[in-house]
């Protein structure tokens, strides 16, 4: 009896997990040209693609060419070009930096073999696609909002992100670290309990140091072809997302920002930063009851109830 056509989102679903067999069985390479862009940018490296999908051109006769370059335009311009699983103004390239290839800005070249791996949140090992769905729910708000779908494990969208990732990972041997993976992370004893985080100092910096880009509104101001991202409000993450998190979201001011003269604030005032951004409103996270199943809410989780 013959078989029924298998659909779209199948198919989609073999192809990336083809091409990520074909990078773990095949011999470690090395990777072609500088792997990140430097953490001290400057305004001639802000934009800088060391692998760019779309100007590689041996992915012109690559099987796998298309869903990779379709993936590098979802994640640099999210929310134009996912538009059905988006409920705000997020992309993917708002917080992984240079199409996730810079350095101390939750980079992820080489991240595709550590895939799965477990997650406190989930409570559970995580594919890589289980990943990604997790940032269109909670980064790109797709679960908090009504407009939006709820993205699954092969929403066309999803494999073509997860396509331009194990992309990103070629060369590199499954189940090594990146040397870069956690360097975006404050060390543990430069940490401030959130409850004893001045906020106040947090927003006199935010109104020195971040309206130029992201506006007194914290809604991102357009510069030229560019958009900073919301930091709050329903154009913004959700209170499930990892942004959402005092330290984490310090992590990502230490080290990234202000954009253009990254790594000039302190460990404290970056939390200061994080603690006033994290005081803000935003969409609500329907799922967060199910987070942390253990009963272990991190304590910069403010979003949570305890």
């Amino acid at each position: 009896m013959p078989r029924p056509p298998a659909s779209r989102g199948a198919r989609l679903a073999a192809v990336a997990a083809a091409l990520a067999w074909s990078i773990a069985c095949a011999p470690p390479a090395k990777p072609p040209g500088p792997p990140l862009v430097s953490a001290q940018s400057t305004m001639v490296t802000a934009w800088e693609v060391p692998r760019n999908p779309l100007t590689d051109p041996a992915l012109d006769r690559a099987p796998l060419g298309p869903e990779i370059r379709r993936g590098f335009q979802l994640f640099m311009e999210t929310p134009k070009r996912a538009p059905r699983l988006v409920g705000g103004g997020i992309a993917c390239g708002n917080c992984h930096l240079n199409a996730g290839q810079r350095d101390r800005a939750l980079p992820l070249v080489g991240i595709a073999g550590l895939f799965p791996e477990p997650n406190a949140r989930a409570g559970r090992l995580i594919s890589l696609p289980d990943r990604v769905v997790d940032c269109f729910n909670r980064s790109e708000n797709a679960a908090g909002a009504a407009q939006a779908e709820r993205p699954t494990t092969s929403s066309k969208e999803v494999l073509a992100i997860v396509a331009y990732l194990t992309w990103l990972s070629n060369g590199f041997e499954v189940g090594t670290v990146p040397p870069w993976r956690g360097h975006n992370a404050i060390p543990a004893e430069h940490l401030i309990p959130v409850q004893a985080i001045d906020r106040t100092a947090g927003e006199a910096i935010f109104r020195e140091q971040c309206t130029s880009c992201h506006g007194a509104d914290g809604q991102g101001v357009q510069i030229g072809d560019k958009k900073a991202a919301p930091l709050w409000g329903q154009g913004s993450w959700n209170d499930g997302a990892g942004a959402a998190r005092v330290y984490t979201l310090a992590g990502i001011i230490r080290y990234s920002m202000p954009y253009l003269n990254p790594g000039s604030l302190t460990d404290e005032q970056a939390q200061q930063v994080a603690a006033f951004i994290t005081s803000q409103p935003r969409p609500a996270y329907p799922d967060k009851p199910r987070d942390y199943p253990s009963g272990k809410i991190p304590p910069d989780a403010v979003y949570y109830r305890r």
